[in-house]
């Protein structure tokens, strides 16, 4: 079974940063996508960050310079670095695992999920 543990979210000023991490296990992902998604309260789930096969990364624009994917093969994790963080960043954060090695700019190729972890950058 398939499991997405995501963990370092809290509370932090803007300004300051945050690094997320997420453990997968189950089966190995180092050949797949892997993305950061958010959901603020009353919006919708929304793009973040992904990191393909290759480790070629690609970001939504509101986070671009600010923030960077990373994966650790050997540990089957993906990280999110969250620099200069802003109150509109304040959202639960997921991680998700694509079935494709590519990222295909959409979010229906993830197909497996982890329990997100809270963000609150307070201004």
């Amino acid at each position: 079974q398939v499991q997405l543990v995501e963990s370092g979210g809290g509370l932090v000023q803007a300004g300051g940063s945050l690094r997320l991490s997420c453990a997968a296990s189950g089966r190995t992902f180092s050949n797949y996508a892997m993305g950061w998604f958010r959901q603020a309260p009353g919006k919708e789930r929304e793009f973040v960050a992904a990191i393909d096969w290759k480790s070629s990364t690609y970001y939504a624009d509101s986070v671009k310079g600010r923030f960077t994917i990373s994966r650790d093969r050997a540990k089957n994790t993906v990280y999110l670095q969250m620099n200069s963080l802003k109150p509109e960043d304040t959202a639960v954060y997921y991680c998700a695992a694509s079935q494709v090695s590519y990222y295909r700019g959409t979010s229906g190729d993830f197909a497996s999920w982890g329990q997100g972890t809270q963000v609150t950058v307070s201004s």
